[in-house]
Parts: structure tokens; C-alpha cells; sequence
């Protein structure tokens, strides 16, 4: 239990890639909550990046400039021990759905058991609860990029202009029709 004034330290740890705008809604949420936010930008060996570690910090930055109890770092390994390396306490997880929250319950009961971290569940909000980093690849990969503000309704600006670099957008199916 959290002492009267004690300093606590989240960490709201993911592959991030890329970053959403459900995602900035957590961060936000989480910043007023916790004395110290770090976001942790890992890897998940189950899915190939499409960007960079040090590309997803760059992306995310500027969505941190006006939270200043917040940093992303990345890192390697293990979340669990990631955590309790930063001085965190808590682990801040995002739950958009029945299938998010099985998961996670998994995850946070193997974080508890290995590392001693306890979790925070943070309800997605109704505007970002369909939001997935995988489907905003898809839908560029398949030529959604084309229509850019569609796009922008799921991830900030920033980020359309780097999917669109990365994989594509407006003169994509042009250059596929050559």
C-alpha cells in the first residue's frame, strides 16, 4: 500500500506500433494518476515491426512534450523486470474488450508471479475501443492510406505521415497499376 506522499512510478509498456491515438488516451489518463509515467516501447516476438524502436520513441515524443511526469524508453527482455529496473511499482495495462481483458489477466498474473508488479486496468474510451495498432497497418497495407483523414481518425498526424512514408499512401495504387 502506497504511504501517504510516496512517489509512484508506472509503467504503461508496449510494442506501440505504431502509436494511436488509444494509446495517447491511456498515456493521458495514467499521467493524471501516477506521480511518474514511463512508457515502455518493447517487443513482442509474436509480431514483425514495422517500425524501429528508436522510430516509435521519435513518433510518440511529441505526444509527451506537454506531460512533463512522462518519458518512453525502450527496452529488451522482459516487461516484469523492465519495470522494477526503472523503479516502477505499477504496471498500467489498456482494456478495450472482453478479449483485451483475458489476455491481460493472464499477462498481469505472470508479471504478479515473476517479478512481484502489481497491474492497473485502464478501460479503453468509447471513441478508441476498435483502435489496433495491427488493423491500422492492414488498412494501409490495403490501400486505405490513400484516404489519409481516415487514417488520421485513429492515430495523430504525425503518425499517418510516417505510415504513409513506410508503407505508401496516395500514389500507391498507382505505382501497383504501372
Amino acid at each position: 500500500m502506497a504511504k501517504p506522499h510516496e512517489q509512484i512510478t508506472a509503467v504503461y509498456a508496449g510494442s506501440f506500433d505504431p502509436v494511436t491515438l488509444g494509446h495517447l488516451d491511456v498515456i493521458h489518463r495514467a499521467a493524471r494518476l501516477f506521480n511518474k509515467l514511463i512508457i515502455g516501447i518493447g517487443r513482442n516476438p509474436d509480431k514483425s515491426e514495422l517500425f524501429t524502436q528508436a522510430e516509435r520513441i521519435a513518433l510518440l515524443e511529441p505526444h509527451l512534450r506537454k506531460l512533463p511526469n512522462t518519458c518512453a524508453q525502450a527496452y529488451e527482455g522482459l516487461t516484469s523486470e523492465f519495470v522494477l529496473n526503472t523503479g516502477g511499482t505499477v504496471l498500467v495495462r489498456g482494456i478495450r474488450d472482453f478479449t483485451d481483458l483475458s489476455f491481460e489477466l493472464l499477462q498481469a498474473n505472470v508479471n504478479m508471479a515473476i517479478g512481484g508488479v502489481d497491474t492497473v486496468f485502464l478501460l479503453t474510451s468509447d471513441e478508441h475501443v476498435l483502435t489496433s495498432s495491427t488493423y491500422i497497418k492492414q488498412i494501409f497495407e490495403m490501400g486505405g492510406g490513400r484516404r489519409r483523414a481516415l487514417v488520421e481518425r485513429l492515430v495523430p498526424p504525425n503518425v499517418a505521415a510516417a505510415l504513409e512514408q513506410k508503407l505508401g499512401g496516395a500514389d500507391r495504387e498507382g505505382a501497383e497499376q504501372s
